[in-house]
């Protein structure tokens, strides 16, 4: 049996990936109408993630025969357990702990992509690195000047964003795909 290409894959599921592609613009589009309830499911979903980590790395560090290894390790299991149930018990406050870690994300990454920017020019697409870097920048400040009120749209809207961009992709991919001709096999 041959292996199908990718391009064949999206030929022969064009009409799944439009629809998918359909149901995420919809849900992207309900979390930007609704930053504060997305932000919310996304700061449970890291809750989760942060406990079920957190247990792991108990359950493995008492399983360590390193006595340091598996102080570190509970330790650190420890803190993932009680850093989850603070954001599954009170996921608004962690909502607004992931917009400050957002702001400073986008402050960092856009310091590094202007730095980036002047040390590429003057080459085709410099300044496409340094708009990018100065909206990040802008961003960041606009998060961290609103903290803690940003956490109630920053990490919602932009997961929103996200995820309307990729059912755009979605779609287009798949209506690409089936506008496509198969490729001839010789």
């Amino acid at each position: 049996m041959a292996e199908t290409t990718p391009i064949e894959e999206a030929r022969k599921n064009a009409g799944l990936l439009i629809f998918l592609g359909m149901l995420t613009v919809v849900f992207g589009a309900l979390a930007i109408a609704s930053p504060f309830i997305a932000g919310v499911a996304v700061a449970m979903l890291v809750g989760f993630l942060l406990l079920f980590a957190g247990i792991a790395r108990i359950a493995h560090a008492f399983k360590s025969k390193h006595l340091g290894t598996g102080i570190w390790g509970a330790f650190v299991g420890f803190l993932g357990v009680a850093a989850g149930l603070v954001m599954l018990v009170r996921p608004v406050v962690g909502l607004a702990w992931l917009a400050l870690l957002l702001a400073i994300y986008f402050l960092a990454a856009g310091v590094c992509e202007i730095i980036t920017a002047f040390k590429v020019k003057p080459h085709r697409g410099w300044g496409w690195v340094l708009f990018n870097g100065i909206i990040a920048v802008l961003l960041g400040f606009l998060i961290w000047l609103q903290w803690p009120v940003s956490g109630a749209w920053a990490v919602g809207l932009l997961v929103g964003v996200h995820i309307l961009i990729t059912g755009f992709m979605l779609v287009s991919l798949g209506a690409g795909a089936r506008g496509s001709a198969p490729i001839a096999k010789e």
